[in-house]
């Protein structure tokens, strides 16, 4: 059964606090090496501003690559016995990055599982070749909305909307002007590329950034004003930094 890899690149995400369910969310796959991650956003394994704190996530595995519509719970523990932090984040002059990297062992999936992940190639070499304006893409479950029967993630479209090659406003992300909802936090942002100029023919997608949150203007007046309908996405060479180690014995 044919599913395109870039929906398989993508992970729904669910947070727990023991046994009670708290948010949904979107993350994805991203190897180095032989070491798997689960990349997603700082706010959704830890937000203490609105005290939002699980102790484990759960992704949907598909399980059978004759039926993608069979899937199975994996969980991911946020913490170790000792109660230290099982995630990698990252700082930079502007504070902490939203972007987390969590290493995951590929090898207690089940034995068919079903899954593709960015590698480091697909990262972008020069940043100064992506232009503003330039259409792009944001895969993840927005309001946990998914192909239900299947399990898959859902395609927005959506533009840079600020100068790729400079960092918005001196933070370690620029700007996306989409449709986008809850629980697409986390979520890829990719540019589909000319797979003969750039010899990706098995995977024709350059992984721009990571999804992150609303961001509006301080002098929106409510009730009379729209949104902006922009939002925030990390670079994703911080995802380099935060793999960096050897997560695996």
């Amino acid at each position: 059964m044919s599913v395109e890899s870039i929906l398989l690149t993508v992970a729904n995400i669910c947070t727990w606090q023991q046994d009670k369910a708290l948010t949904c969310a979107s993350g994805f796959y991203f190897q180095r090496n032989q070491n798997l991650f689960l990349i997603t956003n700082r706010h959704v394994v830890r937000d203490e501003d609105s005290g939002h704190e699980p102790d484990r996530l759960e992704i949907t595995l598909h399980t059978n690559p004759d039926n993608v519509a069979e899937t199975s719970a994996y969980s991911i523990p946020l913490y170790d016995n000792a109660g230290q932090m099982l995630w990698r984040e990252a700082k930079d002059n502007a504070g902490t990055v939203d972007v987390v990297a969590i290493p995951i062992d590929s090898r207690a999936f089940p034995a068919d599982a079903m899954f593709a992940a960015f590698k480091p190639t697909d990262l972008p070499g020069d940043l100064e070749n992506i232009e503003v304006g330039e259409s792009i893409r944001v895969v993840g479950f927005p309001l946990n909305f998914q192909d239900s029967l299947h399990n898959l993630p859902v395609m927005r479209h959506a533009i840079i909307a600020s100068a790729f090659s400079l960092r918005f406003q001196g933070y370690g992300y620029f700007l996306t002007d989409s449709l986008l909802h809850r629980g697409s936090s986390g979520s890829p942002v990719v540019l589909r590329v000319n797979r003969r100029v750039s010899g990706r023919d098995h995977f024709p997608w350059m992984l721009l950034g990571i999804h992150s949150s609303r961001l509006d203007s301080v002098n929106q007046e409510e009730g009379e004003d729209e949104r902006l309908n922009l939002f925030t996405a990390w670079y994703s060479d911080v995802i380099m930094t935060l793999t960096n180690h050897q997560p695996l014995p």
